[in-house]
């Protein structure tokens, strides 16, 4: 905008907007522009997405149900990640009726700790889940129900911890997993106990992924909002 003080000198104050010759006439209820600061109660945070902004003390803009009748809400930054997961589960429960809510995909040394207590969370949630401490048959080979699991299941997790970023570093079963999963568009990070900045040394493309992170939520909410987005019910509000 020419003859603008803005660039320069910017808006954030009543005096340097009334004292530019192109702005001081304007309302002062002007839209906001992008030399405006962030909205209070605001943070920029990097996340699965590289980056997005996350409101808190904000009130939700999103609520669904699991199946269990229980609403999980979602912050506006968290549905901006959520959603595209909810069409596509919505799409897969029409085209395959049959087929679980969620693959659990985590670290061999997290099955009887995070991944078990995740499990078991996403199960109260009404959601169905497989997981390979609880699907894997004696005498079945490992790789191959993996693939099954990984084919008969819509919305794929992977739990980011320590020790996944260990495991994907050693090239272990895990990251076979999630070399399936990351052929799909139905994958969704959750970070617990390490952060998405760790994940990105390890795997960018995972990383790049929107997902959802314990340290802001507790377990049990990330789980009510997974088990909500993959349940293929109505939206409610």
């Amino acid at each position: 905008m020419s003859g603008c003080t803005a660039p320069v000198y910017g808006h954030r104050s009543a005096s340097a907007a009334s004292n530019c010759p192109v702005c001081r006439n304007r309302s002062s209820a002007r839209r906001p522009s992008y030399y405006d600061p962030p909205p209070a109660g605001s943070i920029y945070r990097s996340g699965g997405s590289g980056g997005r902004l996350s409101s808190t003390g904000v009130g939700s803009s999103r609520s669904r149900r699991t199946r269990s009748g229980n609403t999980a809400s979602y912050s506006s930054s968290e549905w901006r990640s959520i959603e595209p997961l909810v069409q596509k589960a919505e799409e897969q429960a029409r085209a395959f009726p049959a087929k679980k809510d969620l693959f659990l995909c985590h670290a061999w040394d997290d099955r009887e700790a995070s991944a078990a207590a995740l499990y078991e969370l996403l199960l109260s949630y009404g959601a169905t889940v497989w997981f390979s401490e609880r699907d894997l048959g004696l005498g079945k080979s490992l790789l191959r129900e993996i693939d099954r699991g990984l084919a008969n299941s819509r919305i794929g997790i992977v739990l980011v911890t320590p020790a996944m970023l260990r495991s994907l570093l050693a090239e272990g079963v895990a990251d076979k997993e999630l070399s399936a999963l990351l052929a799909t568009d139905r994958v969704i990070p959750i970070a617990h106990e390490t952060t998405f900045e760790a994940l990105r040394e390890v795997s960018p493309l995972l990383a790049s992924r929107s997902g959802l992170d314990t340290a802001e939520s507790s377990m049990e909410d990330v789980a009510a909002k997974i088990a909500a987005a993959a349940a293929a019910l109505a939206e409610i509000d």
